[in-house]
């Protein structure tokens, strides 16, 4: 069922929803939107202090790369086989954080709002998207990449989207679990956010995770007038 996420500010209505065919393949896809008027500034270092713990959680567990087989992490690359996207090549993004971590590279330290996505995602070990409202256009579509689909992941080169969950607005796809795009990315000058959480396995504790990164966009990125919505 779609879902109206009301942004903040002078915004426009945001309709998130996820298309019938992907779920299809991937009956329990939910996702959880939330959005927020925020300050993307450097992170506190309390923040800081919070992605390093952990870190150092997972890295003192019996065996750290227990953490890519949870649950969560098996539900995306599932998905991702059935659209047809092998998923040791093209990761969720919350497996790839992970794999920083085991392979004690820590966590990337990048701005207040980006850190703070990027604590939820390797806490619940659900990929998570951020986007910057002001360049999103018209409603999202959570949806399979089309043949010959491509855009400029952040940090990366052209990446191919054919057949890999995407999140899709009138100008063409802009984000995905795996890499978002240069076109919505956040910055310094980013005033308003859509932070997507991608749940393949059901809603099983995505409001709680929604909650959770309201909370740190509230406490670490000046974040007010948060909405959260569950997507079905």
């Amino acid at each position: 069922m779609p879902q109206l996420v009301q942004p903040s500010g002078n915004a426009p209505n945001i309709v998130v929803k996820i298309d019938p065919a992907l779920k299809k393949k991937c009956p329990r896809t939910t996702l959880g939107c939330v959005t927020a008027n925020v300050e993307a500034g450097a992170s506190a270092p309390s923040l800081l202090d919070e992605l390093k713990k952990r870190d150092t959680e997972i890295q003192k567990l019996p065996f750290p790369r227990g953490v890519l087989e949870s649950p969560p992490i098996l539900a995306t690359r599932a998905a991702y086989k059935a659209l047809g996207k092998d998923p040791a090549r093209y990761r969720g993004s919350a497996e790839s954080l992970l794999r920083r971590v085991v392979a004690g590279k820590g966590l990337p330290e990048i701005n207040s709002v980006v850190d703070a996505i990027n604590l939820v995602s390797v806490e619940s070990r659900l990929p998570v998207g951020l986007y910057d409202l002001a360049h999103v256009t018209g409603d999202i579509v959570f949806r399979a990449g089309l043949p010959g689909e491509t855009y400029k992941g952040i940090g990366k080169f052209d990446l191919n989207l054919e057949g890999l969950p995407v999140f899709s607005d009138n100008a063409g796809p802009h984000g995905s679990p795996t890499s978002d795009s240069e076109r919505t990315m956040v910055t310094a000058e980013t005033k308003q956010v859509l932070a997507i959480i991608v749940s393949f396995g059901g809603p099983e504790n995505l409001d709680r995770w929604a909650q959770r990164l309201a909370s740190l966009l509230q406490q670490y990125a000046a974040g007010n007038q948060i909405v959260t919505r569950i997507v079905l």
